[in-house]
Protein backbone atom coordinates (compact mmCIF):
# COMPACT_ATOMS: atom_id res chain seq x y z
CA UNK A 1 0.00 0.00 0.00
CA UNK A 2 1.48 3.56 -0.94
CA UNK A 3 -1.14 5.64 0.99
CA UNK A 4 0.43 7.49 3.90
CA UNK A 5 -1.22 8.37 7.11
CA UNK A 6 -1.76 11.81 8.40
CA UNK A 7 -3.19 10.84 11.72
CA UNK A 8 -6.80 10.52 12.99
CA UNK A 9 -8.24 14.00 12.29
CA UNK A 10 -12.17 15.22 10.88
CA UNK A 11 -10.84 14.95 7.11
CA UNK A 12 -14.73 14.51 6.14
CA UNK A 13 -15.04 17.08 2.68
CA UNK A 14 -17.31 18.88 2.51
CA UNK A 15 -18.50 20.46 5.42
CA UNK A 16 -21.42 22.79 5.32
CA UNK A 17 -20.77 26.36 7.17
CA UNK A 18 -23.98 26.90 8.64
CA UNK A 19 -25.23 29.84 11.08
CA UNK A 20 -26.92 28.51 13.62
CA UNK A 21 -29.69 30.77 15.79
CA UNK A 22 -30.93 30.92 19.01
CA UNK A 23 -32.66 32.83 22.03
CA UNK A 24 -29.96 34.19 24.28
CA UNK A 25 -31.13 36.51 26.91
CA UNK A 26 -34.30 37.55 25.29
CA UNK A 27 -32.18 38.85 21.96
CA UNK A 28 -31.63 36.84 18.54
CA UNK A 29 -27.90 35.32 18.48
CA UNK A 30 -26.11 33.49 15.60
CA UNK A 31 -23.32 31.37 15.47
CA UNK A 32 -21.38 29.61 12.45
CA UNK A 33 -20.81 25.95 12.62
CA UNK A 34 -19.29 23.73 10.35
CA UNK A 35 -19.96 20.67 12.31
CA UNK A 36 -23.50 20.02 11.49
CA UNK A 37 -25.67 16.95 9.96
CA UNK A 38 -28.59 14.70 8.94
CA UNK A 39 -28.67 12.21 11.33
CA UNK A 40 -32.47 11.17 10.81
CA UNK A 41 -34.48 10.75 7.81
CA UNK A 42 -37.66 10.67 8.91
CA UNK A 43 -38.60 12.31 11.43
CA UNK A 44 -35.77 14.80 10.18
CA UNK A 45 -33.08 15.30 12.59
CA UNK A 46 -30.15 17.03 12.17
CA UNK A 47 -27.08 17.15 14.46
CA UNK A 48 -24.48 20.17 15.08
CA UNK A 49 -21.83 20.23 17.44
CA UNK A 50 -20.30 23.11 19.42
CA UNK A 51 -17.75 24.28 21.76
CA UNK A 52 -18.94 24.30 25.09
CA UNK A 53 -17.69 27.85 25.61
CA UNK A 54 -19.67 28.90 22.78
CA UNK A 55 -22.75 31.99 24.30
CA UNK A 56 -25.10 30.49 21.67
CA UNK A 57 -25.23 27.09 23.67
CA UNK A 58 -27.19 28.85 26.95
CA UNK A 59 -30.19 29.92 24.39
CA UNK A 60 -30.31 26.73 22.47
CA UNK A 61 -30.52 24.65 26.14
CA UNK A 62 -32.75 27.45 27.73
CA UNK A 63 -35.18 27.75 24.94
CA UNK A 64 -35.00 24.02 23.62
CA UNK A 65 -34.84 24.90 19.87
CA UNK A 66 -32.34 26.63 17.54
CA UNK A 67 -32.28 27.17 13.62
CA UNK A 68 -30.24 26.03 11.00
CA UNK A 69 -29.46 29.22 8.26
CA UNK A 70 -27.92 27.87 5.32
CA UNK A 71 -25.79 31.37 4.07
CA UNK A 72 -25.04 31.57 0.46
CA UNK A 73 -21.82 32.52 -1.12
CA UNK A 74 -22.92 35.91 -1.19
CA UNK A 75 -23.03 35.47 2.29
CA UNK A 76 -19.23 34.69 2.69
CA UNK A 77 -17.80 38.17 4.42
CA UNK A 78 -20.92 38.19 6.82
CA UNK A 79 -20.81 34.28 7.65
CA UNK A 80 -17.11 34.28 8.67
CA UNK A 81 -17.65 37.87 10.76
CA UNK A 82 -20.44 35.75 12.33
CA UNK A 83 -17.75 33.29 13.04
CA UNK A 84 -15.05 35.45 14.09
CA UNK A 85 -17.11 37.72 17.16
CA UNK A 86 -18.85 36.42 20.30
CA UNK A 87 -22.17 37.28 21.48
CA UNK A 88 -21.11 37.88 24.25
CA UNK A 89 -19.50 41.00 23.64
CA UNK A 90 -21.30 41.93 20.27
CA UNK A 91 -24.87 42.07 19.67
CA UNK A 92 -25.07 40.13 16.62
CA UNK A 93 -29.17 40.42 16.91
CA UNK A 94 -28.94 43.17 14.05
CA UNK A 95 -26.86 41.61 11.31
CA UNK A 96 -29.81 39.74 9.90
CA UNK A 97 -33.00 40.43 9.30
CA UNK A 98 -34.86 37.59 11.62
CA UNK A 99 -38.03 36.28 11.62
CA UNK A 100 -39.69 33.40 13.98
CA UNK A 101 -41.69 30.31 12.69
CA UNK A 102 -43.89 27.26 14.30
CA UNK A 103 -41.98 27.53 17.37
CA UNK A 104 -41.64 30.82 18.00
CA UNK A 105 -38.38 31.12 19.74
CA UNK A 106 -35.50 29.95 17.42
CA UNK A 107 -34.80 32.85 15.16
CA UNK A 108 -33.54 32.45 11.45
CA UNK A 109 -32.53 34.66 8.86
CA UNK A 110 -34.16 36.10 5.85
CA UNK A 111 -31.42 36.72 3.89
CA UNK A 112 -30.38 33.01 3.94
CA UNK A 113 -31.78 30.42 1.35
CA UNK A 114 -32.73 27.46 3.21
CA UNK A 115 -33.74 27.82 6.98
CA UNK A 116 -34.01 24.79 9.07
CA UNK A 117 -36.31 25.30 12.23
CA UNK A 118 -35.74 22.98 15.14
CA UNK A 119 -36.73 21.87 18.46
CA UNK A 120 -33.67 19.94 20.31
CA UNK A 121 -34.53 16.47 21.20
CA UNK A 122 -31.29 15.50 23.01
CA UNK A 123 -27.87 17.46 24.07
CA UNK A 124 -24.67 15.15 24.37
CA UNK A 125 -21.46 16.05 25.40
CA UNK A 126 -18.21 14.79 24.16
CA UNK A 127 -15.79 15.17 26.40
CA UNK A 128 -15.08 18.28 28.83
CA UNK A 129 -14.76 20.91 26.02
CA UNK A 130 -18.09 20.13 23.21
CA UNK A 131 -21.81 19.44 22.95
CA UNK A 132 -23.81 17.98 20.30
CA UNK A 133 -27.29 19.63 19.55
CA UNK A 134 -29.74 17.10 17.91
CA UNK A 135 -33.20 18.83 16.66
CA UNK A 136 -35.73 17.79 15.04
CA UNK A 137 -36.54 19.52 11.98
CA UNK A 138 -39.96 21.09 12.50
CA UNK A 139 -40.11 23.46 9.56
CA UNK A 140 -37.81 24.17 6.46
CA UNK A 141 -38.05 28.10 4.91
CA UNK A 142 -37.13 29.15 1.41
CA UNK A 143 -38.04 31.27 -1.38
CA UNK A 144 -39.61 29.64 -4.75
CA UNK A 145 -36.66 30.62 -6.83
CA UNK A 146 -34.18 28.46 -4.96
CA UNK A 147 -36.63 26.29 -5.79
CA UNK A 148 -36.85 23.25 -8.74
CA UNK A 149 -39.42 20.99 -8.84
CA UNK A 150 -40.71 21.56 -5.65
CA UNK A 151 -37.10 20.90 -3.72
CA UNK A 152 -34.25 22.82 -2.82
CA UNK A 153 -31.81 22.91 -5.65
CA UNK A 154 -28.44 23.15 -4.36
CA UNK A 155 -26.95 25.37 -7.22
CA UNK A 156 -29.52 27.99 -6.69
CA UNK A 157 -28.84 27.71 -3.06
CA UNK A 158 -24.79 28.36 -3.56
CA UNK A 159 -23.97 26.79 -0.48
CA UNK A 160 -20.62 28.08 1.42
CA UNK A 161 -18.72 25.35 1.80
CA UNK A 162 -15.71 24.91 4.53
CA UNK A 163 -12.63 23.15 4.60
CA UNK A 164 -11.46 22.32 8.14
CA UNK A 165 -7.71 22.05 8.42
CA UNK A 166 -7.07 24.64 5.56
CA UNK A 167 -9.27 27.39 6.99
CA UNK A 168 -10.62 27.68 3.64
CA UNK A 169 -14.54 28.29 2.09
CA UNK A 170 -15.46 26.67 -1.30
CA UNK A 171 -18.45 27.01 -3.80
CA UNK A 172 -20.67 23.93 -4.47
CA UNK A 173 -18.82 22.51 -8.43
CA UNK A 174 -20.59 20.80 -11.22
CA UNK A 175 -23.16 17.93 -11.29
CA UNK A 176 -21.32 14.62 -12.43
CA UNK A 177 -24.30 12.14 -11.83
CA UNK A 178 -27.72 11.02 -10.52
CA UNK A 179 -27.70 8.92 -7.45
CA UNK A 180 -29.33 5.28 -7.37
CA UNK A 181 -28.42 5.49 -11.45
CA UNK A 182 -24.80 6.00 -12.19
CA UNK A 183 -24.48 2.62 -10.96
CA UNK A 184 -27.17 0.36 -12.61
CA UNK A 185 -24.54 -0.35 -15.43
CA UNK A 186 -21.94 -1.06 -13.25
CA UNK A 187 -20.07 -4.42 -13.46
CA UNK A 188 -17.90 -5.84 -10.88
CA UNK A 189 -14.45 -6.75 -12.22
CA UNK A 190 -13.48 -10.88 -11.69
Amino acid sequence: MSKKTIGPKAYLYPMPAVIVGAEVKGKPNFLVIAYCGIVNHSPAMIAITSNKAHYTNEGIKEAGAFSVNIPSTAMVKITDYCGIVSGRKTDKSKLFKTFYGKLKNAPMIEECPLNLECKLVKTVTVGDTHEIFIGEIIETYTDDKYLTNGIPDIKKIDPIIFSMHDNNYWKVGEHIAHAWQVGKDFKPEG
